[in-house]
């Protein structure tokens, strides 16, 4: 299928992104082993690849195909286990050991599952559907196996943008403590958040609303103050939002992600908060640039850089902060570049690296 330059309707383009604890930081490497990259089939992807770190930089192994559309994944940290998804209409988890060995696949009842979280305590799974604005719930047994079937929650809400909000559109999940739930949609336009209570019962509301048509894609949690980051896709901001302890958000300042005059097409996806919360990264896909944030004592934010991404649609980046190193998956260039991360949190000049069509995902 031809993707024009750039249509922002991916999920129409899809046939049919380790995550430690409840935030999405957690795509935060800090050691030097190897690596697993997901792609999509239909843009050339041969899979589920893994990367392994030489002397000459990163190199791909042999890929496991029938690992198809791992557009996101998680990995706990009590039981090792792997949940990787597969992006498609009939939208599937498969749960794996930590050597990649399928232990079991389950339906998340929705199409598209595009993110997924696991509570703290490694004792539920969430993931977000996309194209059905949805999300699935499962709960996990001591070993990390799914325990059950899924509950499903769908969301409610559109948008002024008709070719992108005409429904809900889950597209992050996060657990801010074991039985409290958000949730980012970007046709919605809004943060849900689900109480999980006993037997099963969920009470959703709304945790925050943006802008209409904003179109929120992704959320980022401080390390250290009740302070989140919520980064919109159509927008391109980031908002600064003060956490409640009610599981609430209440905005401080919106930042734009893009620098000042640009007036491209460009559409903002991944956001990072470094380990010691001085530094916030945004990827904006189209002006084709990684987004450097000093964060202040107080949470607030002060751009530093735009660094190019070293490629073309930075759809994902890593933080490898122990070995001084951002990697970045440009879906649409096909390769995933290497950028070095120097002592005041800035970006280096973007090598290319390998190319791997269609990569979309890295962890550890």
């Amino acid at each position: 299928m031809t993707i024009p330059a750039f249509s922002l309707t991916r999920r129409a383009l899809v046939g049919a992104t380790v995550a430690l604890g409840a935030c999405p930081t957690a795509l935060l490497a800090r050691t030097s082993g190897g690596l697993i990259a997901g792609t999509y089939v239909n843009e050339g992807g041969p899979g589920l690849v893994p990367l392994t770190h030489a002397a000459q930089g990163w190199q791909l192994g042999a890929p496991v195909a029938t690992i198809r559309n791992a557009s996101f994944g998680v990995r706990s940290a009590v039981t090792g286990m792997r949940y990787l998804l597969d992006e498609q209409t009939q939208g599937a988890v498969g749960v794996y050991t930590a050597g990649l060995a399928k232990l079991a696949t389950a339906s998340t009842l929705g199409a598209d599952p595009c993110h997924a979280a696991l509570s703290a305590d490694g004792r539920r799974l969430a993931v977000a559907n996309y194209s059905s604005g949805s999300v699935a719930l499962f709960d996990l047994d001591r070993s990390g196996r799914l325990a059950g079937e899924a509950r499903r929650i769908q969301h409610e809400g559109s948008g002024p943008n008709r070719e992108r909000q005409a429904g809900p559109h889950a597209h992050w999940v996060g657990f801010s403590t074991t039985n409290q739930l958000q949730s980012v949609d970007l046709g919605a336009d809004a943060v849900f958040l689900h109480r999980l209570g006993a037997g099963g019962a969920v009470d959703t509301s709304i945790a925050y609303r943006t802008e209409a048509g904003a179109g929120p894609r992704h959320l980022a949690r401080h390390p250290k103050l009740p302070i989140a980051y919520l980064v919109t896709e159509l927008a391109n901001t980031v908002t600064v939002l003060r956490a409640l302890p009610d599981g609430r958000f209440t905005a401080l300042a919106t930042l734009s992600t893009l620098p000042k005059g640009f007036t491209g097409a460009s559409a903002a996806a991944h956001i990072a908060v470094n380990a010691a919360g001085t530094r916030l990264y945004v990827s904006n896909r189209g002006h084709d640039s990684i987004a450097v944030f000093a964060i202040q004592r107080d949470g607030g934010l002060t751009l530093l850089q735009h660094a190019g991404c070293g490629g073309h649609w930075p759809r994902l980046f890593l933080l490898r902060e122990g070995d001084g190193e951002m990697l970045v998956a440009n879906e649409r260039s096909g390769n995933i570049a290497r950028l070095a991360i120097g002592a005041d949190g800035k970006l280096g000049t973007a090598a290319k690296g390998v190319a791997l069509p269609g990569v979309v995902f890295l962890s550890a």
